[in-house]
């Protein structure tokens, strides 16, 4: 342990310029172009960390710019999956999101907890084991994707060229290892919208209206703009609700701006689709009763919802919902209770991408095997933990994910100001270093 954890801390500025050097990347997904399937800043980005891989010596190989892989060792037998794209950056930011900003033994910037960061200690974290000198009798393969934050499309593709190793991990969560993850469905939803009579002075007439970026997040503003009755004719605003952003697995940590404006604001407008929007989806409600899904069970809690995106397309009111549903249930199911609401309350079901929950069996050699090195290294208990979100291994049998989150750390997951600690950077590398020890000597 020693050894790994003076080799990792004597590596301390390089692991911070690498993850300075990334950043720089708004590897957010943009439109497809030739050899960049998912936009050509992702590519970019899988690029730069292909190379360092490569410099550091080890066999490189980038699938088509989906995904990349650094190898150590024959025939692998570890997998440690991470992603090299990010959400869009957001408002709120001190600084800009991508530069890294170090305060206070922060490293601040658009990728620094989730993905970015944790790719970073993975890939000194093999160094470490490598440049030791530690004997494996295991193969271990990194490999880093491009489309994670938007469907793991990129992932899918990686699966039909390559096989995975037996054991696969991803550092994109949180500690001790998670074992369980909800289900999801991602909706979208439509319905006809005619712009009010603005010429009329005692209604309110709403005009266009705005909220939220990504569907797997609180919306943290939502803007309208909206004729009112005033003496003479109407006059026409401009407003902003505000809210806070929070992961759409962890709804509660948000202020939802879209809901809070069909509350307040929305509550004046006579348009019939933002009056029956209003009612599925009560401000502060987060576990989904109005649409008929509030459902739980003992391992993995109770189902989140979120009206994550709402927005006035032509002649049409469009928006989408993320729902995260206990391991105890089926999309088919879930599925079935939130559109028929929908469909009720006058709203077409545009699309439905639904994913079933993930489990692995904390008993298994490999979770203990993980829980006994996070013990070792931390001094903390280990234990298997059940949470909303999906992680990358949300499709792969027998995948957790394992750090990089510690217990009681936040560091602003999809949110403005994301940071990961020095120190938590540098204890994820050591703990992964460990764990490449544990399961591939």
């Amino acid at each position: 342990m020693s050894e790994i954890r003076n080799y990792i801390q004597s590596h301390r500025d390089e692991m911070i310029e690498l993850l300075r050097e990334l950043v720089a990347v708004p590897s957010v997904q943009g439109d497809a172009a030739e050899g960049a399937p998912f936009g050509k800043e992702p590519a970019r980005a899988l690029r730069i960390m292909l190379e360092k891989c490569s410099e550091l010596g080890f066999s490189v190989e980038n699938v088509d710019n989906y995904a990349g892989s650094a190898d150590f060792g024959q025939a692998p037998q570890l997998g440690i999956l991470s992603h090299l794209d990010v959400v869009p950056e957001g408002t709120g930011w001190k600084g800009d999101p991508f530069v890294l900003r170090e305060e206070n033994g922060r490293l601040i910037g658009r990728g620094t907890c989730d993905d970015k960061g944790p790719a970073v200690a993975a890939l000194f974290a093999l160094r470490a084991v490598k440049e030791l000198g530690i004997p494996l009798k295991k193969g271990v393969r990194l490999i880093f994707g491009t489309n994670e934050e938007n469907g793991s499309a990129d992932l899918a593709y990686y699966r039909t060229k390559r096989e995975l190793p037996p054991m696969v991990f991803t550092p994109d969560g949180e500690y001790p290892v998670i074992n369980a993850e909800k289900g999801m469905i991602r909706i979208r939803f439509s319905a006809p919208f005619a712009v009010g009579d603005v010429t009329h002075q005692q209604a309110h007439n709403l005009i266009s209206v705005h909220g939220g970026t990504v569907i797997n997040a609180v919306p943290e503003s939502c803007d309208f703009y909206m004729s009112v009755p005033d003496v003479g004719s109407p006059s026409m605003i401009t407003a902003k609700v505000p809210g806070r952003s929070a992961h759409a697995s962890t709804p509660e940590k948000g202020d939802n701006a879209i809901t809070k404006y069909l509350a307040s604001i929305g509550k004046f407008v006579t348009d019939p689709p933002l009056d029956r929007l209003a009612q599925l989806f009560p401000h502060g409600e987060t576990n989904g009763k109005s649409c008929g899904i509030a459902l739980s069970d003992e391992v993995s809690g109770e189902t989140t919802c979120v009206l994550s995106m709402l927005d006035t397309e032509g002649a049409r009111l469009t928006g989408a919902i993320d729902v995260r549903f206990p391991i105890s249930f089926t999309s088919a199911e879930v599925k079935a209770k939130i559109c028929g609401k929908l469909n009720e309350a006058g709203f077409d079901i545009d699309s439905a991408e639904c994913s079933e929950p993930h489990f692995t069996d904390e008993n298994s050699p490999f979770v203990q095997t993980l829980l006994r090195v996070y013990e070792k290294v931390t001094g903390d208990h280990g234990r298997a933990i059940a949470i909303g979100g999906g992680t990358y291994v949300h499709d792969i049998p027998g995948g957790v994910a394992f750090g990089a989150e510690f217990p009681g750390h936040s560091g602003n997951m999809h949110a403005a100001e994301e940071f990961i600690t020095i120190d938590d950077l540098l204890k994820n590398a050591e703990i992964m270093a460990e764990a490449i020890v544990e399961l591939c000597s």
